[in-house]
């Protein structure tokens, strides 16, 4: 046999045992179970409700802003000799904060008495001549008014001594320097602004449905969340009855019960939380728990047992309101466990397991 004829031969026995080997590596492949992976229940986001709440909480961004904020200004105009308070400082009422070159009111109150003292000896020379009959009346009527102008001409030379000093009207927060010092101020011209921190306000735009919901603000409570994590009562103290055009909301003031520090300064964000009262009632739940039907129906989907993996069963709720991104519904009792989000994805009767830190109560 020829060297052709041998090897052709050899590959001949090679691929007559290959292909035995290769037919038994692919049927082992195909023996193997289809749909392991789709056969794991989905996993889902549940929440445990809880009983219906009387009311319901509605959270706001607050702007701190103070009682007043007030451009103070002499009365009198002259020389700025001493602008005391920089720019962020807490002052108490009464004390001094801005000073005019006292000098050329010094010589106007001396101008002042110099000039009431002529005037008196001149009325009561001009009243002795009168009653001996030497000089007539009216010249003595002249000299007394000449007189009490100067008594008047006095007290306005000392009351413009005293308005040449400038002091704080209540205790304050500066909060900005409008005249540098030594420069020459108007009367009524502005040099420092002042927050009036008497008392700590935060004003919040409520929105319309709000004032619906709860009748007004009177059964309406507003808490503060500070920066420790700490509720802290705001008391209600004015609101604007006209509703902005932007969003339909009206312009809240509240105010703070104590001074919370000096962290809340003017211009300040703190959250506000409203809790109105609900009429009827009603178990929260949010939004992604919700099937809705276009006869406007709603459903949601209940986890059978507390075992893993669990049944879902679809059970009929009424809706009461809405709010943002939660409902209130009926139909539901306390302590159910329901699928929180991506309800839409799931069937009637359907296997699910509860995903790891994707379970909590309700509060």
């Amino acid at each position: 046999m020829s060297m052709g004829k041998q090897l052709l031969a050899w590959a001949g026995t090679i691929c007559a045992t290959a292909i035995p080997l290769v037919f038994i590596w692919t049927t082992g492949l195909a023996d193997e179970p289809a749909g392991t992976a789709a056969a794991i229940p989905p996993a889902v986001r549940t929440i445990v409700v809880a009983a219906p709440s009387e009311t319901l909480s509605r959270q706001f961004y607050g702007r701190v802003v103070a009682k007043e904020t007030v451009d103070l200004g002499f009365i009198v105009g002259g020389r700025l000799e001493r602008l005391a308070p920089e720019e962020g400082t807490r002052i108490a009422a009464g004390q001094t904060i801005a000073v005019l070159d006292q000098d050329p009111f010094f010589r106007a109150v001396e101008r002042a008495e110099l000039s009431l003292d002529i005037a008196r000896r001149e009325a009561e020379r001009a009243l002795t001549l009168s009653e001996r009959s030497v000089a007539p009346e009216s010249r003595a009527e002249d000299a007394t008014t000449v007189r009490d102008l100067a008594e008047v001409a006095l007290r306005d030379a000392r009351a413009a001594l005293a308005d040449a000093t400038l002091t704080a009207p209540f205790d304050a927060l500066v909060a900005a320097r409008l005249a540098p010092e030594h420069s020459i101020v108007a009367p009524g011209q502005p040099i420092l602004r002042l927050h009036d921190m008497s008392e700590v306000r935060v004003e919040i735009d409520l929105p319309e449905r709000v004032f619906v919901a709860s009748g007004g603000l009177d059964g309406v409570r507003f808490m503060a969340r500070v920066g420790d994590g700490a509720d802290v009562t705001l008391r209600l103290v004015a609101f604007q009855p006209d509703a902005a055009r932007v969003g339909q909301s009206y312009r809240v003031t509240l105010a703070f019960p104590n001074d919370p520090g000096a962290a809340l300064l003017p211009g300040a964000s703190v959250t506000v939380i409203a809790s109105v009262p609900m009429q009827g009632g009603g178990i929260a739940v949010p939004a992604g728990a919700l099937l809705a039907q276009n006869d406007r129906s709603a459903s949601v989907f209940v986890l059978d047992g507390p075992g893993d993996p669990a049944t879902i069963r679809r059970m009929p709720v009424g809706l009461v309101t809405q709010s943002g991104t939660t409902f209130l519904v009926e139909g539901l009792t306390a302590g159910a466990e329901v699928v929180a989000a991506g309800a839409h994805r799931l069937t009637d009767g359907q296997t699910v397991r509860r995903a790891p830190d994707l379970r909590f109560v309700e509060n």
